[in-house]
């Protein structure tokens, strides 16, 4: 079974670092708090499709990128 909450973990993490934005940054613009970015970039929270959307567009991507494994990472 696919774990998507690891693939969402790792690709927000890869978008947030590509865009050279700190778990802070990234919260003030999602509008949510940096333990709750923490958390789910450590696969310990499991955000509802609303929120993935508010992520995606504050990572300049989509929501369907957020969630498709990274080539070579399972």
């Amino acid at each position: 079974m696919v774990d998507y909450a690891k693939i969402l973990a790792g690709n927000v993490k890869a978008a947030r670092k590509a865009l050279d934005l700190s778990q802070e940054a990234l919260a003030l613009e999602a509008e949510i708090d940096r333990t709750y970015i923490s958390g789910i970039e450590r696969a310990l929270r499991n955000p509802s499709l609303d929120l993935i959307v508010r992520l995606a567009d504050s990572l300049k991507t989509t929501p369907a990128a957020l969630l498709t494994p990274a080539a070579g990472r399972p």
